[in-house]
């Protein structure tokens, strides 16, 4: 039982008066014949620690007892400085939450567009700088308990709500008042990408998150350089006060690190990442950060895998990361990652700890991680973390090794305060002893157990076998009580009592009989070692040996089904004999060789000499550009930000999912390149972001560099929100004729952001939607609009032309043949389904002839998907030009590569396949517009990304890793001792999506069967 001992501060405020007799001892203690680790580096044997007034004054090895000072002999015991943990809510309020889910209530705060805070804080409810810690901090005993019972004697604590949540205090653990725990009382500042209690819908995506801290960052700087004469902002002004402590942000899993290593970037800043236990997914890119981490251990638990069924709801990647989690701390040690650790909300902590070590982690890194490294990154290490003359007297006194064995915390003192936590014991009784009971001799009394729960067993002389005796010691007193006569059952025992001392036993007693005898034990040696154990069949048992990394499977990339071990690289080849759709004036090539060198289509002709590349055989199969998917929205991890009329400043680049198996799935089907839009929540959507399907490459490897900047527009029932009902009686516009007027509003106040700019000075204020805006008014970033209607095409081409810019894109522009002339005249391209038509009211003019009609009236016309199924046959959806309006093949497939690449303006680099473009090619097994023909290789760049042999071969790797880790996780429990997996299906974004993110962390999300139909909920309302 935890209990505090009479010890005091002697130090304590002075500014607090004395009601009687003040307790003045100034805990004065020397701690001698330990073994201290004085930092996580150096370890004194028999060494002498001194405290005084809640300071170490002394440590080192021969040291004297200094007179008046206390002393504590440690003997046989270990010294550690006591833990710190930087990331937990210790004494705070607990956010309030609301309880479960209403109408009432998410009609009331959909729409609520400006913070219910009282005061001149900042416009959005999530941003709360001015949360001060040490203003909210009161001494919590009951947590401090739990906490100084795991180890620790400090700890960094914060309000864990909201994305900007305030400033953190650092505490320690010792009860007494507030004000004498406090160490630094704004020592962090901290950061999430979660609302917490927030009641406004904004932002209600990722992407909206990250551009909120982005402008609340430019807000502060433009308000400490004098905009706060413009207003007052209670927010902006603890933020800038506050902005050079050490600022920690929360990630929920490596991709979050990377886009908080991108936004540190962005503003000179740097963050301390606290991790999510996944960091081993992408070592080299968490490494390239440079960041600090703050990492938890927290490891998943084995699944019930032993029905079949069960096992199948078990993805591939959850599997592998239950069995490599244990790995990640090891890993980040090899790489050279800074890190410490958080036991928040974690009883397994220290279990997993030990774990970690087995699998690779030092002993020297872990202790470096819970002392040194949490106290230098709050700039404390002259306070805390080491035992060291003039710091804090914060320790523990344990039973051996803290990181080996079933290791005991004795004591931890915090401030020189002591906090008991097991008696300690103070004889180590363990040995051989010899024993006479009474006049009898030749006894040997063996002790066993640990130091302070000793067992107990006698042997007898002739006998080869020990007598079981049953003992118990308190203190120094011990009682034994055995019977040495084993073939006697029921016979009266003998039974001792006496005293222990240091390699001696001795008292008196009662033998078998009821005589009173005097026994005795002197210690002789070391206990023997235990027999070996034998098994059922009579041989020796050996121990399990620890699992390690080399007993494991390996990380691949990315870390889900179709993985790859090491990811593709480029390679110089030649592609022979095929016939090739060049998409140039040259048309289609039979028997037509194609050199690819550094990535780059070199050589196109007959009867090329190959000059060390890669020879593939083309012959039969028909080679052609990659196919480029104008609208999509596969690998993104959420998809609108539809909380506003308009949301220019969000960036769809941050957050691309590399992770989903829908690019796979399209490299399959002949994809290499796509626009990730944002949806069609509202009238202003996000800006795009152009990708490379580049299957194992971390997100910022799938952007396309140099590329022109995109922004989704989109227009009908969906911005106006025709199917919310009185859920949208409060958001503008509600009506066709608002949505105009939002786009008229957007670009009117452009301009005038234009002009303000223009002045500079104290008066500009950057603002990121405007920003926006102001690229696209100067044609420095184009427009991709969703549309169906003539009406409001015709509207937004007007808007355009009034405002001096034009649309680039106009996508589904199901109502396009109406207008196609005047799309001609404007020069916008039209992006549309090949067939899709009567899904929705503002859809049902929708013609399969579409296409071609816009092509015939000299619009520049692409076929998109908008659906991760679909575009794994975009060469299908073309063919059904030639079906429908008679488009020739060459025009037909270009709707799908060189035009989609044109309306991107990438046509020079991909679209086609012409000398110095990139090598992104489809080699097919057939003409590349039947519904017979199969993607035999998707290449990127001149790197292989998929290949159907070796997709055959990733099948069976995937079979045999499940099964594998199937046989393992069943031995670790999976049988019963498991949980039960759940149902998960990965979550295929829309257009009209509003759900926010898909957040499934890829752990359950994805599905191991790429080519298998996959039973999609489809309502295709866009």
């Amino acid at each position: 039982m935890l209990m505090l001992l009479c010890t005091t501060i002697a130090q304590a405020q002075v500014t607090y008066p004395v009601n009687g007799v003040a307790d003045n001892r100034e805990g004065y203690y020397a701690f001698t014949n330990a073994t201290v680790y004085t930092d996580y580096q150096t370890k004194v044997e028999g060494a002498t620690l001194v405290i005084r007034n809640g300071k170490v004054t002394a440590v080192g090895k021969g040291l004297k007892v200094p007179k008046g000072a206390t002393e504590i002999d440690l003997k046989g015991k270990y010294v550690y400085p006591s833990m710190i943990d930087l990331y937990t809510g210790y004494a705070m309020p607990k956010p309030k939450r609301s309880r479960g889910f209403s109408f009432a209530s998410f009609a009331a705060s959909i729409d609520q567009f400006i913070s219910k805070k009282k005061g001149a804080y900042n416009w959005n409810q999530t941003v709360l700088p001015e949360v001060n810690a040490e203003q909210l901090f009161t001494i919590d005993q009951k947590q401090a308990k739990k906490w100084r019972k795991m180890g620790f004697g400090a700890v960094l604590t914060h309000k864990q709500d909201g994305v900007m949540r305030g400033t953190g205090a650092l505490v320690t653990l010792a009860n007494g008042r507030d004000n004498e725990v406090i160490l630094k009382g704004q020592a962090s500042t901290h950061y999430s990408f979660s609302k917490g209690s927030s009641t406004q819908p904004y932002p209600n995506s990722m992407m909206g998150t990250v551009a909120l801290v982005r402008q609340t960052m430019l807000d502060a700087d433009w308000y400490a350089k004098g905009g706060g004469k413009k207003e007052k902002n209670l927010s902006l002004d603890a933020f800038n006060a506050t902005k050079k402590l050490p600022a920690i942000f929360e990630a929920r899993n490596w991709q979050d690190a990377l886009i908080i290593h991108k936004v540190a970037k962005e503003f000179g800043k740097e963050f301390i990442i606290r991790g999510s236990g996944d960091e081993y997914h992408r070592m080299d890119e968490i490494k390239a950060t440079g960041a600090s981490f703050i990492l938890p251990l927290r490891f998943p638990k084995a699944f019930k895998v032993e029905d079949p069924l069960d096992a199948e709801m078990v993805s591939l990647a959850q599997m592998k990361h239950w069995e490599l989690a244990a790995t990640n701390l090891a890993r980040l040690e090899k790489a050279g990652v800074n890190f410490a650790l958080t036991a928040a909300g974690n009883p397994a902590f220290w279990k997993n700890l030990k774990k970690a070590i087995k699998m690779g982690l030092s002993e020297k890194t872990a202790l470096k991680a819970l002392t040194y490294t949490p106290a230098q990154l709050m700039k404390m290490d002259n306070q805390l973390g080491s035992l060291k003359k003039g710091m804090h007297a914060n320790f523990i006194i344990t039973s051996g090794n803290l990181f080996k064995g079933k290791n005991s915390i004795y004591e931890n003192w915090v401030q020189g305060k002591r906090y008991v936590l097991k008696t300690m014991p103070t004889l180590d009784l363990r040995g051989v002893y010899a024993m006479t009971l009474g006049t009898k001799s030749g006894y040997e009394l063996h002790v066993s157990g640990k130091p302070g729960s000793p067992k107990f067993a006698i042997k007898q002389p002739g006998d080869s076998s020990n007598t079981k005796v049953k003992g118990k010691m308190s203190g120094s007193l011990v009682t034994l009580s055995f019977n040495l006569d084993k073939k006697k059952k029921g016979a009266l025992k003998t039974r001792l009592s006496g005293w222990a001392a240091k390699k001696k036993f001795a008292g008196t007693g009662e033998d078998a009989e009821g005589k009173t005898i005097a026994w005795a034990a002197t210690y002789k040696g070391k206990l023997p070692p235990p027999p070996q154990k034998k098994d059922k069949k009579g041989k020796d048992s050996k121990k399990k040996t620890p699992a390690t990394q080399s007993d494991m499977g390996e990380v691949i990339y990315p870390f889900v089904a179709f993985g790859n071990k090491e990811k593709p690289k480029a390679t110089d080849m030649l592609i022979k004999n095929a016939t090739v759709w060049t998409n140039e004036k040259d048309g289609i090539l039979e028997n037509t060789d194609v050199l690819i060198k550094n990535g780059k289509i070199a050589k196109i002709g007959k009867n090329l000499s190959a000059g060390g590349a890669k020879v593939v055989d083309g012959k039969g199969k028909h080679l052609t550009p990659g196919i480029v998917d104008e609208h999509s929205h596969i690998a993104l991890r959420s998809v609108n930000e539809g909380s506003q009329s308009n949301s220019a400043e969000v960036r769809m680049e941050d957050v691309v999912d590399s992770e989903d198996i829908n690019i796979y799935r399209q490299l399959s089907g002949g994809v290499t390149a796509a626009q990730l839009l944002h949806g069609s929540a509202n009238p202003v959507g996000g800006q795009s972001a152009l990708i490379k399907l580049k299957w194992g490459e971390a997100p910022e490897k799938l952007l396309i560099p140099g590329t022109d900047g995109y922004i989704k527009f989109a227009l009908g029932e969906n911005v106006k929100r025709s199917r919310y009902g009185f859920l949208a009686r409060g958001r503008y516009p509600q009506t066709r004729m608002g949505v105009e007027q939002v786009f008229v509003d957007a670009f009117t106040r452009a301009k005038e952001y234009k002009a303000a700019k223009a002045k500079g000075g104290a008066n500009f204020r950057k603002d990121l939607e405007l920003e926006a805006m102001l690229e696209v008014m100067e044609k420095k970033r184009f427009v991709s609009c969703h549309s169906y209607v003539q009406s409001e095409i015709n509207m937004l081409m007007k808007v355009a032309e009034r405002f001096n810019f034009r649309i680039n894109t106009f996508t589904h522009i199901l109502e396009g043949y109406k207008v196609a002339d005047k799309m001609a005249k404007h020069g916008a391209g039209g992006s549309t389904f090949s067939d899709w038509w009567a899904y929705k009211y503002e859809v049902k003019d929708a013609i399969p002839y579409n296409a071609a009609l816009m092509h015939q009236a000299g619009v520049v016309v692409a076929i998109n998907s908008d659906d991760a199924e679909m575009a794994r046959r975009l060469n299908q959806e073309a063919a059904k030009a030639v079906k429908y309006g008679g488009v020739s093949q060459e025009e037909a497939l270009k709707m799908v590569t060189l035009n989609a690449a044109k309306l991107l303006h990438l046509d020079k680099r991909i679209g086609s396949i012409k000398t110095g473009k990139d090598a992104d090619l489809v080699l097919w097994t057939a003409n590349p517009l039947s519904i017979y023909a199969k993607a035999d290789k998707t290449i990127i760049e001149g790197t292989v990304y998929y290949d159907a042999k070796q997709d055959e071969q990733k099948r069976a790797e995937v079979k045999k890793e499940r099964t594998r880790l199937i046989k393992k996780m069943m031995s670790k429990g999976g049988k019963g001792g498991g949980k039960r997996p759940r149902m998960r299906r990965q979550r295929l974004l829309h257009c009209d999506d509003l759900g926010g993110e898909r957040i499934l962390w890829h752990l359950g999300g994805e599905q191991d069967k790429v080519n298998t139909e996959q039973a999609t909920e489809h309502n295709h309302r866009r």
